[in-house]
This record gives C-alpha cells, sequence and structure tokens, in this order.
C-alpha cells in the first residue's frame, strides 16, 4: 500500500483524533477550523482509505489485575513456511500477547506479553511459547516501568 497525499488539515484531524479519539464531530471541527460538514467528509475520507484504521479504548493493565509485561524475543527451530504459519496462528490466539512482530537479525520474533505475574507468565511461556510454538530459543525481559507510552504516530509535516 502507498501512502495518500494529506494536507494541514488532514494532519491536524489525525493529530487531535490520535490524542482524544471520543471528540465529538463538532469539537473535532470546531479544533481544526471547519464547519462540521466539511469535517465529518474529510474523516470519513481518512477511514475510506485506511489512513484511520480503526478507533479503540486505552485500557490501565494494573487496573484490570495485569501486572506484569515483558518483551519476549523468540527464535524458532525450524524457518520453513509451515512452522512460520504456525506460530503465526498460535501468537494470534493466545490473549496475553499484545503485539507481535517479525524481527530481523539472531532472533525470529519480539512479543510484547501482558500478564497477571510471574507464574501466569511462567505457565504461559513454559505451556505455549515453549511446548506448543516451537520455540528453540526464548529471551524474556521484564518491564521495570514504562517511560514513554504509545500515544499515537508521528505525524509527517504538511
Amino acid at each position: 500500500m502507498s501512502s495518500i497525499a494529506l494536507d494541514r488539515t488532514d494532519l491536524q484531524l489525525l493529530a487531535e483524533l490520535q490524542r482524544d479519539g471520543r471528540l465529538t464531530n463538532a469539537e473535532l471541527a470546531e479544533r481544526v477550523h471547519l464547519s462540521p460538514s466539511a469535517c465529518l467528509r474529510r474523516v470519513q475520507r481518512l477511514e475510506r482509505e485506511g489512513v484511520i484504521a480503526g478507533y479503540r479504548a486505552e485500557l490501565d493493565p494494573e487496573r484490570l489485575g495485569l501486572g506484569l509485561q515483558a518483551f519476549v524475543r523468540v527464535r524458532l527451530g525450524r524457518h520453513d513456511a509451515a512452522a512460520v504459519a504456525a506460530f503465526a496462528e498460535f501468537v494470534t490466539g493466545w490473549d496475553e500477547v499484545v503485539s507481535c512482530h517479525a524481527l530481523t537479525g539472531d532472533m525470529d520474533y519480539l512479543l510484547q506479553v501482558v500478564v497477571r505475574d510471574l507464574e501466569h507468565f511462567s505457565r504461559f511461556l513454559l505451556d505455549n511459547v515453549l511446548a506448543l510454538a516451537g520455540g528453540a530459543d526464548v529471551n524474556s525481559s521484564f518491564v521495570l516501568r514504562t517511560v514513554k507510552a504509545p500515544r499515537g504516530l508521528p505525524l509527517p509535516r504538511a
């Protein structure tokens, strides 16, 4: 997919929606100095063209009893198409994995894992990553504190 041309107003709309996706159309229009109808048309175009991929609530993991986060680097035992596809299928079914990235370098994947505690993490790692998914080498790092949480994408300048 190629990028689409975005003008200054589109970028302002995207910045405002990244800051607060619950803005009403009227509030958003006021912030970017558009009429509500023009604002709505632009947002709908950005949605239609896939620039705005969706909307979701940001949840606090600790308030949900998910007090442990880890980054897990995984190297598969096999790298044939079937093993890679099987690993991807396993990962998409694990609720504990909030993101998974295929990597270059000495490890194949980076998983971001959110669990209740160390016991939950241990069970997840042993029962899923090592036993089921063909992880031959696994290296975990626990999050001590988050210095900068995801807050949206850096937007290009118009």
